[in-house]
């Protein structure tokens, strides 16, 4: 058996708890939630929320949008039993770093991390909602918002040191 002693841990750095949030919960932040668990598994809790969930009548068995479902199984992430939650809805408010994707979401996280030590960061993120035109092109516009956020966790989270996180 190998000597560990001396090893730096498996996810050095990482925080304990992270939260991502954006406006619906429907495409964004159900996707960083998606690739922050496959790169990261179990090292980290993870969980998304939006601003607009549940909210105005919304039907509460909403799910994921069908778009961000077809890109993320790409990557063998399933978001079909994703639901949409708000900020009300979060069993648990003690996450280390809280990540909006959009200026509103934003605004919310920093009330959330208010009088808690908590890091707020702010990774602008387009919506892909607002794409028209044939299914391929709105496909690439939500594959555009994934890799781009794959590549932010990978930036800010480092790169997974051990197979399945």
């Amino acid at each position: 058996m190998a000597e560990l002693t001396g090893s730096p841990p498996l996810h050095s750095g990482l925080p304990g708890a992270v939260l991502f949030t954006c406006n619906l919960n429907r495409v964004r932040s159900p996707m960083a939630e998606g690739l922050m668990k496959l790169h990261f598994g179990q090292a980290v809790y993870v969980d998304s929320c939006g601003l607009h969930a549940h909210a105005r009548g919304r039907d509460p068995d909403e799910r994921a949008d069908p778009f961000a479902v077809a890109v993320m199984d790409e990557l063998g992430v399933d978001l079909t039993t994703h639901r949409p939650k708000n900020f009300d809805d979060l069993e648990d408010a003690s996450f280390d770093v809280v990540i909006s994707l959009t200026p509103e979401a934003h605004h919310r996280a920093g009330e959330l991390a208010r009088r808690r030590s908590i890091d707020v960061e702010y990774w602008p993120t387009f919506d892909p909602t607002l794409v028209t035109g044939p299914r391929e092109v709105t496909l690439q516009a939500y594959r555009d918002v994934r890799d781009t956020l794959e590549r932010r966790i990978r930036e800010r989270f480092g790169e997974v040191r051990t197979f399945g996180g």
